[in-house]
């Protein structure tokens, strides 16, 4: 009878006794702690890593809060319920909104309403206001500029007759009288136009009277009360009709560029007369020495230029002669 490997070894391990593994017992157990074995010492946490994890993690709650109350987020407010500040925003958001709900109206209404309508208005309105006042007025038996001046100082009235006469005066001036009159129209404008330059002239005259004291032409006395004054000597201090010190004036840039911008201002005003006489039509010949003469080339020309326009173009071009 052959046997097999298999049923050999089989009936060895049979023959054979199993051995028995012996349990550890308590004291055995609690004998080896975790922090012996070599594996469990480099994965347990430290304590101030188990510290820093709840604190890290309170600070990202607080950020995510504050973040979640500067947009305005519905869920925190439900969750946490409405604090002070979110009423005091609140308050600040609808003032705004209604600030900007009237300016809004204002600048709709201002871009629908005409100013010279509203003009127009408040001048009938002065108009009809002072006619009613005036026919009261006269009606109880008072006068009307009596009872109107009393809402006036004298100061008032005097600044309001003085504008008046002003403007009469000035109304009057309009017309073209003669060459003087508008010379000296025009001089009194151009003066308007020249405003005093005070810190220049005291400038000029604190250098006039330190050369004058230079030259022993001026001598400054001190009085008891330590005021300053300066006593002409020669009486050559101040100009006359002989004096020649204004040659020596040098006028400075802006003085200039002011003179030339006159100039050409003047010029252009000249240039404008010329082309409203002309009638804007600056390309024409000049046949005329002056109005009445234009108007009588112009009848000429209505009657005679349907003969003479070939005579004309013949002289122009030569071929005439």
């Amino acid at each position: 009878m052959v046997r097999t490997r298999n049923a050999d070894k089989s009936a060895q391990d049979e023959g054979k006794e199993e051995p028995v593994l012996e349990q550890p017992t308590e004291n055995e157990n609690t004998s080896e702690s975790p922090a012996d074995s070599p594996a469990e010492k480099g994965d347990a946490p430290s304590e101030e890593q188990k510290d820093a994890a709840p604190q890290a993690n309170d600070r990202m709650a607080r950020f995510k809060a504050l973040q979640a109350r500067a947009v305005g987020d519905p869920q925190l407010k439900l969750a946490h319920g409405p604090g002070p500040n979110d009423c005091i925003t609140d308050n600040i958001q609808k003032s705004a909104t209604e600030r900007n709900l009237k300016e809004t109206a204002a600048e709709s209404q201002r871009l629908t309403t005409d100013p010279a309508l509203l003009n127009n208005l408040s001048r009938k309105h002065a108009f009809a206001s002072h006619n009613l006042l005036k026919a009261d007025t006269e009606a109880a038996g008072e006068d009307f500029e009596r009872k109107r001046a009393w809402d006036w100082t004298v100061d008032e009235s005097e600044k309001w007759d003085k504008r008046m006469d002003k403007k009469s005066r000035h109304r009057k001036d309009v017309a073209f009288q003669d060459y003087s009159q508008d010379a000296r129209k025009v001089y009194k404008r151009q003066l308007r136009d020249l405003p005093p330059n005070i810190e220049a002239y005291e400038k000029e005259k604190l250098a006039a009277i330190e050369r004058a004291a230079a030259s022993g032409d001026l001598e400054i006395v001190e009085t008891e009360d330590g005021e300053m004054i300066a006593v002409d000597k020669n009486g050559s201090f101040y100009s006359t009709a002989d004096s020649t010190g204004f040659t020596d004036s040098k006028p400075d840039r802006a003085a200039v560029d002011r003179l030339v911008g006159d100039i050409h201002k003047a010029e252009e005003v000249r240039l404008k007369k010329r082309k409203e006489r002309r009638g804007g039509d600056d390309d024409s010949d000049v046949t005329y020495i002056n109005e009445k003469n234009k108007q009588f080339n112009q009848k000429l020309a209505r009657f005679y230029n349907k003969y003479t326009t070939e005579i004309r173009d013949s002289f122009e071009r030569g071929t005439m002669i």
